[in-house]
């Protein structure tokens, strides 16, 4: 039996005067966490939280968010990580499917949350960057003892999607989690309490979650926080605290290796560096391991898969444009449709199973078994596997767009431009973009007498969904290609020629 918030109790009481979390001159020790944490937890019982119940969270990297992702925990309670640029209609969609009981949002990102909890008819609580008052928190008894949870109870519940629905929610069990962070800081980063990890990566995202915040409390080592990506804020915080562990997204690489900082900044501490969420470019990785002197390693990795799956291990030859081999607890293979692995060399669809996979998607049977049909659970990427066991990714079997290391689902965003009164017809796909790795663009068509301009259309969208996932690129056509059967065949839509970068 087992509860992910463990590790913290653990932590704190070997390690309770280290940093455990830092926000530029904030700083809570690792007794500071847990005596927060505790707060929440206790805080959540008296408000009548039962284990499993479902709280969500919408925070940008601030110490609220551990504070309340482990109080949840302590609690016994699921979490449910929310982006917090979503816009109150897609807040309420999470809200609504997971059967949340309570909502934790941040006091500087607006009102949506408090409008979507009100929405739905549930409790919001809505905090400072450093996590709820001692009014907020009241009367309740502190609760630092982490409720028992077995192993294949739900965690965490992290929304993903296809592009056929709505988003899904991926349930991570504590095993799942705890596995893949134990994983991560033993055998591929091997973290000690010594180290400084950068905490850029979004915390609502597994990646950071597992290898960041995840890893640091287990480990007993400092996450230091920014709240929200600046290439140059970054440089910034790796000399003003010594940031031995860096992980990002390939964008972030680009991002500070093109700054004008990026010649003078004091990178010294730094001893590894992480990338995933999508293809490190092999020139990007080159010229930053050029310029700052360390070591990037590549992995691969999934919200179904706690994330990590793949990785160039330390120790082991590195394959730069590659995605390395299995990491411990896990397999991989690639496979045909009918699921039989290819021939050395050949594309395939790569398939996992292991400690790592998702436990199902929430309340949806049919999508799980899907999904994971033989205990093998099917990615959608494509990729090859050479003689020596490395693994390529060649192309997405999915429609889904990654853009800046965020996903965009374009059925999502086809559904919102549905909503305007002059679309007929949309079709969302991915632009290739130079430092983006993928731009959103969306092909439309009019209704019959109506009209609109390709601005009218992105304004209308970027009131709907997160500044992240609304079209940069419009354009209008007479129609959109169509199979037989009268659906639209995005594969076969094609944007102007010189949109993107």
């Amino acid at each position: 039996m087992t509860n992910l918030a463990a590790n913290l109790v653990q932590t704190a009481a070997d390690h309770g005067d280290r940093p455990a979390v830092r926000l530029d001159d904030a700083v809570l020790t690792y007794s500071d966490l847990l005596s927060a944490a505790a707060g929440v937890a206790g805080m959540l019982k008296a408000r009548g939280i039962e284990p499993g119940d479902r709280v969500g969270l919408v925070f940008p990297n601030v110490p609220a968010y551990p504070i309340t992702f482990y109080g949840a925990l302590l609690a016994g309670a699921t979490v449910v990580p929310m982006n917090p640029l979503l816009k109150a209609r897609e807040v309420e969609y999470y809200l609504n499917d997971s059967g949340m009981s309570l909502v934790f949002g941040w006091d500087g990102g607006g009102d949506a949350v408090a409008e979507a909890a009100k929405s739905v008819g549930i409790d919001s609580v809505i905090v400072g960057a450093m996590g709820p008052s001692a009014e907020q928190i009241g009367d309740a008894e502190p609760a630092p003892d982490a409720v028992e949870r077995a192993d294949d109870d739900t965690a965490v519940i992290l929304y993903t999607s296809g592009t056929t629905g709505q988003p899904k929610g991926a349930e991570l069990t504590h095993h799942n989690l705890d596995s893949n962070c134990r994983t991560t800081v033993s055998a591929l980063i091997q973290i000690t309490p010594d180290d400084v990890i950068m905490g850029c990566l979004p915390l609502f995202h597994v990646f950071g979650l597992t290898c960041g915040l995840n890893a640091s409390v287990a480990t007993g080592s400092c996450l230091t926080l920014i709240p929200r990506f600046d290439a140059g804020k970054a440089l910034s915080v790796v000399g003003r605290d010594k940031v031995t562990v860096f992980e990002g997204v390939p964008t972030m690489y680009a991002g500070m290796l093109h700054h004008d900082d990026a010649g003078s900044a004091d990178v010294s501490s730094l001893r590894t560096c992480i990338s995933g969420g999508s293809a490190m470019p092999v020139e990007i990785m080159k010229a930053f391991e050029d310029q700052f002197g360390c070591t990037i390693l590549e992995g691969y990795g999934l919200s179904e898969t706690s994330p990590v799956a793949s990785f160039n291990q330390p120790g082991k030859e590195r394959r730069p444009g590659t995605i390395g081999f299995e990491v411990p607890g896990c397999e991989m293979k690639v496979v045909d449709d009918d699921g039989n692995e290819v021939a050395e060399g050949e594309p395939g669809e790569i398939a996992i199973r292991g400690e790592n996979v998702m436990k199902g998607y929430w309340g949806r049977p049919e999508a799980t078994a899907e999904s994971i049909p033989d205990g093998w659970f099917r990615t959608g990427d494509i990729a090859t596997k050479d003689a020596d066991g490395y693994y390529t990714i060649v192309d997405r079997k999915k429609d889904l767009i990654i853009r800046g290391g965020y996903n965009v689902y374009p059925r999502e965003i086809e559904e919102a431009l549905y909503e305007h009164p002059a679309v007929a017809e949309a079709a969302v796909i991915g632009i290739k973009h130079s430092d983006l790795g993928e731009e959103v663009g969306a092909a439309v068509a009019f209704k019959s007498g109506e009209e609109a301009t390709p601005e009218d259309l992105k304004a209308f969208v970027k009131e709907r969904v997160a500044a992240y996932k609304y079209p940069r690129h419009v354009w209008v056509v007479d129609e959109l290609p169509k199979g037989p059967t009268g659906k639209i065949l995005r594969r076969e839509v094609e944007a102007p020629e010189g949109t993107g970068s």
